[in-house]
């Protein structure tokens, strides 16, 4: 991961642990809607800086999910980097997320430059997992589809990524919790369905080079494999 100023508020809820759960007066609010909101709020902050925007993750590919789901958004930026467009990114995703309701603080943002998503410099916020995300399956809501610029990490670099990620998150307490399920419950549906599905999901990249979608990953990789293991509690967290 590449260290801009924002990076950690950038990131949403990806890695807190217990966030809040959606409620019934917040039902009305749609994943769809805080994308529209973001790009338009982004598009006039950041001005003729932003070429194009995508919709990665969930709401792109399926199985979006009020109660769980984060709310991802993918910006591609006119190049050079500047040493400002992470703190000036910050201020209008946290413009967003101060709208009042749950998905609106679920907002996640990725971004870079045409170079920095080709290999050729360094900076913004797109790690490899992402990056594979919005080529196979990011949905173009603003501007011309670039994509075909943006270099694919190969599955060595995928690898080493979501082992990295599984460190940050996955180790410590959280080994902790599944140990004790009883401890895991009550951090909410949302984070333990997220450290259930995780592993599968890296499985699934290690194995394929792809990304990891829960359908993909869970239903059709890992609880098709012969004795696989906890695959009652991956079904019950698919669902």
């Amino acid at each position: 991961m590449h260290g801009d100023p924002g990076l950690g508020s950038l990131r949403g809820h990806h890695g807190e642990r217990w966030a809040p759960q959606t409620s019934a007066d917040e039902s009305s609010t749609t994943g769809e809607a805080v994308l529209a909101e973001a790009v338009r709020s982004l598009q006039e902050g950041m001005g003729d800086r932003l070429v194009a925007a995508y919709a990665p993750g969930s709401l792109a590919h399926g199985g979006f999910s009020p109660l769980v789901s984060d709310v991802d958004l993918a910006l591609i930026l006119t190049d050079p980097i500047r040493s400002t467009d992470g703190s000036s990114l910050l201020r209008l995703v946290e413009g967003v997320r101060s709208a009042g309701s749950t998905l609106h603080e679920r907002l996640s943002v990725f971004w870079g430059t045409p170079s920095s998503l080709g290999g050729q410099t360094t900076g913004g916020r797109f790690p490899p997992l992402d990056r594979l995300c919005l080529l196979e399956h990011g949905r173009l809501l603003l501007g011309p589809d670039i994509r075909q610029g943006i270099a694919r990490p190969d599955r060595i670099t995928l690898l080493v990524a979501g082992a990295e990620f599984a460190l940050d998150f996955l180790a410590g307490d959280t080994v902790d919790q599944v140990r004790q399920p009883e401890q895991l419950l009550t951090t909410g549906v949302r984070w333990a369905t997220k450290v259930v599905l995780f592993p599968a999901r890296f499985l699934f990249t290690a194995a394929t080079g792809e990304e990891g979608t829960n359908e993909a990953a869970a239903a059709e990789h890992f609880l098709h494999r012969a004795n696989a293991p906890a695959g009652e509690l991956v079904s019950a967290a698919l669902g």
